[in-house]
């Protein structure tokens, strides 16, 4: 959006969307919890994306263009999703008694993802996506630098020195 410049992917932009489809997904399932926390942050996220599509409906509609189908339609899919998230989070309170569980944590990456490809706004999703993104980085890196410690310099060392306390970030805390 900053410089005019079209890159043409050709064949590479399918690899390119799986890798957004798959990290998103792995994302959330990594935030999620017992504590609600991956609920909580895709609600915020798809409600970015769910105001992103309405507004560009509504500016087509006031220009006098008929509003596009596809923004109206991912609009209804993100209020939907909100929704269910909520209505999650309700019964997640104290004492709980639904589990998300990775169906509906890698359900909520992939409309995440999807929603995001689709509204043409996938480096956005870093932005929006922030928390999933520090939660993969954290896993990641404790990953990498154990096994490499662990290679080095022996298990005990390896255990006692790491970058965190546990992965995924948030369990560190």
């Amino acid at each position: 959006p900053l410089i005019d410049v079209d890159v043409p992917l050709s064949y590479a932009w399918y690899v390119l969307a799986f890798f957004i489809i798959a990290g998103a997904s792995n994302g959330v399932n990594l935030t999620d919890g017992i504590d609600g926390l991956a609920a909580g942050t895709t609600t915020i996220a798809i409600l970015t994306y769910t105001a992103m599509s309405l507004v560009a409906a509504l500016t087509a509609v006031r220009r006098g263009a008929p509003a596009d189908p596809v923004d109206l339609d991912l609009a209804i899919l993100g209020a939907s999703l909100i929704g269910a998230s909520i209505g999650f989070l309700w019964y997640n309170t104290h004492p709980a008694e639904v589990f998300m569980g990775d169906t509906g944590s890698l359900a909520l990456g992939g409309a995440l993802a999807a929603v995001s490809i689709l509204l043409k706004s996938e480096f956005l999703l870093l932005i929006v996506g922030a928390v999933f993104v520090g939660e993969m980085f954290s896993v990641i890196l404790q990953r990498f630098v154990f096994k490499y410690r662990k290679r080095r310099y022996g298990v005990e060392y390896a255990q006692e020195h790491r970058v965190f306390k546990r992965a995924p970030l948030h369990h560190h805390f």
